[in-house]
């Protein structure tokens, strides 16, 4: 299985008016469709399937964890384009029927949505003001060794 294209189709991002420094921070991916889309450019042992996802940022309230209490998010709504060998696209359309996806299939495209997308974030984020999803790494002073 391969990626053969990827694209954002919604992106938005949105910080409330009641938002507080110390909330908690949640980052989640869902699969919201994987159907087979054609395509001219494949061999015929090939198919392309259309994997669509919903990668989100939430911020919500320490003290208050009910529904509605997010005080900033970030979501960004894409596609990943395969390309796959029959037999992959059978189990893997088949296994989403019950929603469920392998694990073979799994880790590999979450790495890749986290990639693109946790960069994407960052910038949001940083635009809006709202605390970073991800620790970036950051120098520290040290004291300074005394050579002899």
């Amino acid at each position: 299985m391969r990626i053969i294209g990827f694209n954002f189709t919604k992106v938005s991002a949105e910080k409330s008016k009641e938002f507080k420094l110390g909330s908690k921070i949640n980052t989640n991916i869902n699969f919201l469709d994987i159907e087979k889309e054609e395509s001219g450019i494949v061999k015929e042992e090939s198919e392309v399937l259309r994997v669509s996802f919903n990668f989100s940022v939430t911020y919500t309230d320490v003290e208050k964890q009910e529904k509605g209490a997010n005080r900033g998010e970030v979501s960004l709504i894409g596609f990943i384009i395969l390309m796959a060998t029959k037999e992959e696209s059978k189990l893997l359309l088949d296994s989403w029927k019950k929603k469920e996806l392998p694990v073979a299939f799994k880790v590999p495209i979450f790495n890749f949505i986290l990639k693109k997308c946790s960069v994407r974030a960052l910038q949001l984020e940083e635009e809006l003001g709202l605390p970073l999803h991800l620790p970036l790494p950051q120098l520290k002073a040290g004291e300074k060794e005394e050579k002899k």
